[in-house]
């Protein structure tokens, strides 16, 4: 099995905190999730998780005008600099204090931030099609000029459209207008005036006029005029007038008026005028300027609104919720969303792939369940009917039937295809399940409960309770059905394990013997090992007869760092030495484990030898991602987690939301967000064996194989070049020549070209001469074109001929190309059900034009059949879409749809 598993995408969260930005062409919206960034394709549905990782959370973000170049800010200021296009992170550097706005100029040349009070202007690095050396700098950020008027922290940064000014907006009640270079008769200008920190100040399109937002909701009109004419309308000039006494003044004062709610971010739309403000009830309201007309108004989440920003052309606006983690984009035309994503409200507790492995079920302590698309990374469904935390997920083995147990007493079955559930299961008496287990043909599901010793089996067909297994003097922490379905096994805190033969007339029970209390098992795929983690941080394997084969001392491996608060040192603590979830691979040769630490350990089965350990994290907002605390954090009144830091008005407003005093959920969502501690609640394979998922603090994280073609070439040698290649396939037309030359180059496009080009009916015969060494490689891409590529007859043609040529070899290299042949499988699959589904879209369809073509044909019979055999101009049913006037002499030369 292939261990080279790498981060590829972040599901389950979709904002966190920062702020939000578009792309020049508006299409894409980059969002900070925790240390990372997301990036969302908003026409063709999509997202990706940028691969580079901060050490904080990341502050601020932003984005040439180009769009080619991100730079990413954490709370220490820490900045990334990335290549968009590429992925990949070209220039790490340190502002070397927090960062509270950050704003690049329009021309591409400038960026400025702000750091605390401080205003910091800067050389944007060159890259190599804009630097005439055609090189990257050595040290590309250059300091252009500090300023240090503000008395407070700078909160917005606002540049005209000419780079030649910009404007500041600050928490001392001011915003200022400062020019990039020497102006001549320009003085940096002060415009005061109101009366709470200003949270936002722009330019006009014609730059004659500054709009300024205080967060008490006042917005004040600014225009460049004398002080007789602050009342007038008309701020246009005489060219003869004496413009000494010209100033700034505030010419207009408007008022969101939205009672006790204060403004907690605003945006404003040069070229159409328009003003967005969100406030702190959940309610932002669109205005357009400069008369200040409400235009909209709508409430779209239950708590502040953090962040607002409008695209450039004006359509679409974009909501950032850190409270309940929403993200939302609006537009404000056709009242409708164009994205609407929620991340879960608690902690994760269990996950799930589908069947065919292209969706993953999440349950958490919110109550919900949601169901996410892998390949957009979008929540497509989520499921509320749970009144309290769900424990755990499975899927049954056939169809698309989802089972869920939860703490408030119930286990539902739902159905995937209609999004309802159509089964609840219940015990005689008030019970929390803490786990479930599903036999493999979908009839019987099991439950087990922290409040009762008993194992509940009911059948999914009638709903009503079978049986309850009586034999454990503990709490039941874990259940599972072993994949031929002849056995139950079962886990508890009375340190036993027992497999139960439930389907068998006696229903007899093999204890197995630990030394700590059971947290979760997994059975292999074949049916004949069982892997059962303990308290202790043991992972011990039995064979189905119980009798223990093997054990790994995990302890050591999945240590994790020190907690924030931990009074003893990472070595010395037991609550991270212990695995709480783990499950096999698909072909049984590995397992996979994470617990409450920033580890994931992968173990050969055979050889009880850790082969990798993947790093959760590396962010250090979370407790326990390092193992050694910073003295600097410590003081006599304890840890930096123990003081609150918060400001006065944050502070107040938390308190006025409070419910019961030390509530941790639903009345007080922001005591989740300090210093939560890293750890890993669920672990899960994907079916064809090439990515597994985690649910961990910060979301569900995706590792894959790396998919992406890289230059690695075996077999090389001096003549076999790109231009060599198509010389033989296009002038030699050896195909299979050809072929094995592009594998040697390894290079996507060439294996691509060449592989489009071999004719259909030489398939066979190219397939037949391949040698087995690059039978893998050629499954492999025909897999992945069979997914990408509209020629499905093709592709089709391509696997029959693989199989029928080198079936013997496949068969007997099962466990090698083991992964191929099921994304082959998967392929296939989804190709057979995309071509049923358009079957019985258009089933209707073919009928009526059947129809058609028999009632014109007797139409047609019926005027030739008499004496007068003149030409008849009829109107024949098209297939390709065309209605063509064909002339006919005769009836046997007419050809209808029959």
């Amino acid at each position: 099995m292939k261990t080279d598993f790498r981060f590829s995408n972040l599901l389950g969260t979709v904002y966190c905190q920062g702020n939000l930005l578009y792309s020049p062409d508006g299409t894409h919206l980059f969002s900070p999730v925790g240390n990372r960034v997301t990036v969302f394709n908003l026409v063709e549905n999509k997202s990706y998780t940028l691969p580079f990782a901060h050490r904080q959370n990341i502050a601020r973000i932003g984005l040439t005008p180009r769009g080619n170049l991100l730079l990413t800010v954490d709370d220490d200021g820490h900045a990334i600099l990335t290549n968009v296009p590429r992925r990949i992170s070209i220039y790490h550097f340190s502002f070397k204090s927090k960062i509270t706005a950050l704003s690049f100029s329009p021309c591409g040349r400038y960026f400025a931030a702000g750091l605390g009070r401080k205003l910091e202007v800067w050389h944007v690095p060159s890259t190599p099609d804009t630097n005439a050396g055609g090189e990257l700098e050595f040290a590309p950020f250059v300091k252009h000029h500090t300023h240090t008027a503000h008395f407070g922290d700078v909160q917005h940064i606002e540049w005209s459209s000419d780079s030649r000014f910009f404007l500041t907006a600050s928490k001392d009640l001011t915003a200022r207008i400062w020019s990039l270079g020497a102006e001549e008769g320009f003085t940096p200008t002060v415009l005061s005036g109101h009366k709470q920190p200003v949270i936002g100040a722009w330019f006009s399109a014609n730059q004659e006029i500054i709009y300024t937002v205080s967060q008490d909701g006042a917005v004040f009109d600014w225009r460049y005029v004398k002080p007789i004419d602050r009342l007038k309308e008309d701020d246009e000039m005489d060219d003869d007038d004496d413009e000494s006494d010209m100033h700034w003044r505030i010419v207009q004062k408007h008022f969101f008026m939205q009672g006790s709610a204060h403004v907690r971010c605003a945006s404003f739309h040069p070229e159409s005028n328009l003003l967005v403000a969100g406030f702190s009830n959940g309610l932002f309201g669109l205005y357009e300027m400069p008369d200040f007309n409400n235009i909209h108004k709508l409430s779209i989440s239950q708590n502040d609104i953090d962040f607002v920003t409008i695209n450039k052309t004006g359509e679409w606006l974009a909501f950032g919720a850190s409270k309940l983690g929403q993200l939302l984009v609006w537009e404000w035309q056709s009242e409708s969303y164009i994205l609407k994503q929620q991340g879960h409200f608690d902690s994760m507790n269990s996950l799930v792939y589908s069947p065919d492995g292209t969706k993953i079920v999440t349950t958490a302590d919110d109550g919900k369940i949601k169901v996410w698309d892998i390949e957009s990374g979008f929540c497509i469904v989520t499921f509320t009917e749970h009144t309290s935390g769900v424990t755990a997920c499975e899927f049954a083995k056939k169809g698309n039937v989802l089972f869920t147990s939860s703490l408030d007493g119930s286990i539902r079955a739902w159905d995937l295809i209609r999004y309802r559930n159509f089964r609840t299961f219940t015990a005689p008496t008030r019970l929390s399940f803490s786990c479930m287990a599903v036999d493999p043909s979908g009839e019987v599901v099991a439950a087990g409960s922290l409040d009762s010793y008993d194992i509940y089996i009911w059948s999914v067909q009638t709903g009503q309770l079978l049986d309850q297994l009586a034999g454990h003097e503990g709490p039941v922490s874990a259940l599972a059905f072993a994949p031929n379905g002849d056995s139950l096994i079962s886990g508890s805190w009375d340190r036993t394990a027992r497999i139960w033969s439930i389907f068998s007339r006696t229903q007899t029970s093999e204890p197995l013997q630990l030394q700590a209390d059971v947290l979760d098992m997994a059975v292999r795929p074949d049916s004949l090992q069982l892997a059962i983690s303990t308290l202790d941080g043991q992972l011990t394997f039995w064979t189905m007869d119980a009798e223990q084969v093997a054990g790994v001392d995990g302890r050591r491996d999945v240590s994790g760092g020190r907690k924030m608060t931990d009074r003893r040192t990472a070595a010395n603590v037991a609550g991270t030495k212990a695995y709480n979830s783990i499950q096999y691979s698909t072909d049984g040769s590995c397992i996979l484990a994470g617990g409450n630490s920033k580890y994931i350990c992968l173990y050969s089965v055979t050889t009880m030898v850790l082969l990798k350990k993947f790093t959760v994290s590396v962010n250090l907002s979370l407790s326990g991602t390092q193992e050694f605390l910073n003295s600097k954090l410590l003081n006599e009144a304890g840890t930096a987690a123990d003081i609150d830091d918060d400001d006065i008005s944050d502070r107040e407003a938390s308190r006025a939301a409070d419910g019961l005093p030390g509530s941790k959920r639903g009345a007080d969502p922001s005591a989740r967000k300090r210093f939560p501690e890293v750890r890993v609640s669920g672990i899960a394979f994907s079916p064809a064996g090439t990515a597994f998922c985690a649910a961990s603090t910060e979301g569900l994280l995706i590792y894959s194989l790396d998919t992406t073609v890289q230059f690695d070439p075996f077999d090389l040698n001096m003549e076999i070049t790109p231009a060599s290649t198509l010389a033989v396939l296009e002038g030699e037309r050896d195909y299979l020549k050809a072929l094995v030359m592009a594998f040697r180059l390894n290079e996507a496009a060439l294996v691509k070209r060449v592989f489009q080009a071999i004719p259909h009916g030489d398939i066979g015969l190219a397939v037949a001469g391949l040698p087995v060494v690059y039978v893998p490689r050629l499954l492999r891409f025909v897999a992945a074109q069979t997914e990408e590529s509209p020629h499905m007859e093709f592709c089709l043609l391509w696997i029959k001929a693989l199989v029928d040529k080198h079936g013997a070899w496949l068969t007997a290299n099962r466990g090698k190309v083991d992964v191929e042949l099921r994304v082959v499988n998967r392929a296939v699959n989804r190709m057979r059900d995309d071509i049923k589904r358009l079957a019985d879209e258009n089933v209707y369809m073919v009928d009526y034009l059947l129809g058609q073509a028999g009632t014109q044909g007797a139409g047609k019979k019926a005027l030739t059949a008499g004496d007068d055999k003149k030409d008849v101009v009829s109107i024949d049913v098209d297939m390709n879409g065309d209605n063509e006037e064909a002339p006919s002499d005769d009836d046997d030369e007419w050809i209808g749809l029959e």
